[in-house]
């Protein structure tokens, strides 16, 4: 599955979600396709769901509130685990993804 625009590019590997570019998308609904992405892999209850974010520059508000959804519907089902990837070289990052450990503790989060 892929989602691809002059903007932003997301794709599936497995169970591993891929995110790179710039994702401005205005509101929930904009984000509906990448969710309809996100819980299909979820709805086929993998071992564990790995987010690359390394590759994604920017996320706005709504953006964020999408993967903090998506982390506590992953939390609802104990069988999935769940791995974070981010990178140190987008500011963002560092600061946003560590919030999605507090919606799961057991959100495996690395940022290199």
């Amino acid at each position: 599955m892929e989602i691809s625009t002059n903007d932003y590019r997301v794709w599936t590997e497995g169970s591993t979600i891929h995110y790179e570019g710039t994702m401005r998308l205005s509101g929930t609904d904009a984000y509906a396709p990448i969710l309809e992405i996100m819980n299909s892999i979820l709805s086929s209850k993998p071992e564990i769901i790995t987010l690359d974010l390394t590759g994604l520059e920017f996320l706005n508000s709504s953006g964020i509130n999408l993967l903090a959804k998506f982390t506590i519907e992953i939390r609802k089902q104990p069988e999935v685990g769940v791995r974070v990837l981010g990178s140190k070289s987008i500011p963002w990052q560092s600061k946003s993804l560590r919030n999605l450990q507090r919606l799961h503790p057991a959100l495996e989060l690395t940022i290199s």
